[in-house]
């Protein structure tokens, strides 16, 4: 395992599938499958100047290389996933009265990189209140579950208040190249930039991306933007990814304004990582965009000694 400016070279670690993988004969170490999917022989994703998907059906989209993961150059990355679901709820049966205020995303195995096709339905139907759900699915297969909370939109501006402080500006912070470090299409789609005082474990950050969720397509600046929100869970690591394991396998994320989001705009992450003593941990992150707070976001990890 090596360091560079501080930041760990990405290793090989288990996803939420990985107890689905084949063992490996000796000598060798079986691709990874999930579904039956042999992730090694998959075609290779075709590079994009301009967005993560394309639309090639009226439900299925074909991930480009800007979708790529950190692990595997045939796994699409949580991040894009999260925006291209966020997408399909924003559009579905569209209810500008009524605001998106929460959604959890169930990590539900692997992501293989082929084309992903989108069902949206609605579960709790209400005049104020109102439930909905969009299911990646890849090869027949459901891969991601996300869930979201419509709530009715009302003038609260004389009991507004609370926010946390704002984080300094992206011009106030230190460029970093993770693609120099991280692997990966996804990867390689960002701009990253960190405050100076960053430590192991906590930090203040702020992404941004040129490519749009899919391409020629008018996306909201919600979806957008909670496309890039799972990229909190690593940008500020507590230890060594060789000797601990800890990836994600949920993302649930609240907002009490809509935020800032699309091409070009800032997300902004003010995060800490913790780690119980049981196998468990938590990054929880307070959520920015350029004006200033507008939700938080937590990632239950699942913490695993390397191996």
């Amino acid at each position: 395992m090596t360091w560079a400016r501080g930041m760990p070279v990405a290793p090989k670690i288990p996803t939420p599938a990985d107890d689905l993988r084949r063992p490996a004969p000796p000598g060798r170490e079986t691709p990874p499958r999930f579904g039956g999917v042999d992730f090694d022989s998959l075609p290779d994703l075709i590079p994009d100047d301009t967005a993560y998907y394309r639309r090639i059906s009226a439900d299925t989209f074909l991930p480009t290389l800007n979708t790529q993961g950190a692990w595997n150059a045939h796994e699409q990355h949580m991040a894009p996933v999260s925006g291209l679901l966020a997408h399909a709820l924003t559009t579905h049966e569209p209810r500008p009265e009524l605001a998106l205020a929460r959604i959890t995303y169930e990590i539900l195995g692997l992501i293989p990189a082929i084309p992903t096709t989108i069902e949206v339905r609605t579960i709790r139907p209400g005049r104020t209140i109102e439930l909905i759900e969009a299911t990646a699915s890849t090869g027949g297969r459901p891969v991601v579950r996300a869930t979201a909370w419509r709530l009715s939109r009302q003038d609260t501006t004389e009991v507004a208040g609370g926010e946390p402080s704002p984080l300094p500006s992206p011009d106030d912070c230190v460029p970093w190249r993770p693609s120099e470090i991280w692997p990966g299409g996804y990867i390689a789609s960002i701009e990253l930039r960190h405050t100076p005082d960053k430590q192991p474990g906590t930090g203040r950050a702020w992404i941004r991306t040129d490519k749009a969720v899919v391409a020629d397509e008018e996306v909201a600046p919600i979806a957008a933007y909670l496309g890039l929100v799972d990229t909190a869970n690593g940008m500020n690591v507590r230890v060594d990814p060789s000797e601990w394991l800890f990836p994600n396998i949920d993302l649930t994320v609240h907002l009490h304004r809509d935020p800032l989001g699309g091409p070009g705009h800032w997300v902004g992450f003010d995060t800490q990582v913790t780690f119980g003593r049981e196998g468990v941990g938590l990054t929880s992150t307070t959520l920015h965009d350029e004006g200033g707070a507008v939700g938080r976001a937590e990632q239950i990890l699942t913490l695993r000694a390397g191996r």
